[in-house]
């Protein structure tokens, strides 16, 4: 049986994900041990990885680096060993080099970029909040299935922006391009909250089920 460790640092829709991920696990007939965890322990010990957020990104960066091993656990787990991983919204952000809500804070440095404020057509409301049309730009497996006109929902103040376009995976439309999803290797994010995005997010999480990176 596959093991999925939810990371828990006190920030994200854990049971929404939680959920969601189950949902996924009965979509893909992938028998799953989804578990819950802020033990870095477990995470090495897990066959796949996600890491959520929620909030500022200093506040999760913050978080994140105060559970004891976490942050050596996923980089042995994902850097090391090539686990797949899959990053929601802040837990997505994270992967950059840096964020710059509330001051510059150090990111996993994971994939290249920095996580800046929403810059877009006047009139446009910040936070981009809702539903948007996902531009899917990589033919990958954890994208696929989802449809002519995909739709996934959003809610966020800051986005990424890569170092390498080679990285990003999806975009979508707000006045301005917004990085909607990333790819590299083994590591894959989203923008936007599966989990909160019905048939396609639970799609999107069934691909991640039994997506092989090697």
């Amino acid at each position: 049986m596959t093991t999925l460790a939810l990371i828990d640092y006190g920030s994200g829709n854990l049971h929404s994900a939680e959920r969601a991920l189950r949902a996924a696990a009965g979509l893909s007939e992938t028998p799953v041990d989804i578990s819950v965890t802020g033990d870095a322990e477990a995470v090495l010990r897990a066959d796949r990885v996600v890491l959520p957020g929620v909030g500022h990104y200093a506040d999760c960066a913050a978080g994140l680096r105060a559970v004891d091993g976490m942050v050596e656990a996923l980089e042995e787990a994902v850097l090391a060993r090539s686990v797949p991983f899959l990053g929601i919204c802040v837990g997505m952000q994270l992967l950059a080099d840096r964020g710059l809500e509330d001051g510059a804070t150090p990111g996993l440095g994971w994939i290249g970029g920095e996580v800046d404020r929403i810059r877009t057509t006047p009139g446009l409301a910040i936070p981009h909040m809702g539903w948007n049309s996902l531009q899917i730009l990589q033919d990958h497996p954890v994208l696929s299935g989802l449809g002519e006109d995909p739709h996934v929902y959003f809610t966020h103040s800051y986005a990424m922006k890569l170092s390498d376009r080679g990285h990003l995976a999806a975009a979508t439309d707000y006045g301005t391009e917004i990085t909607a999803a990333i790819a590299r290797d083994n590591l894959f994010g989203t923008q936007f909250h599966p989990e909160k995005s019905q048939r396609t997010g639970l799609r999107l999480l069934a691909n991640f089920m039994t997506w092989d990176p090697v």
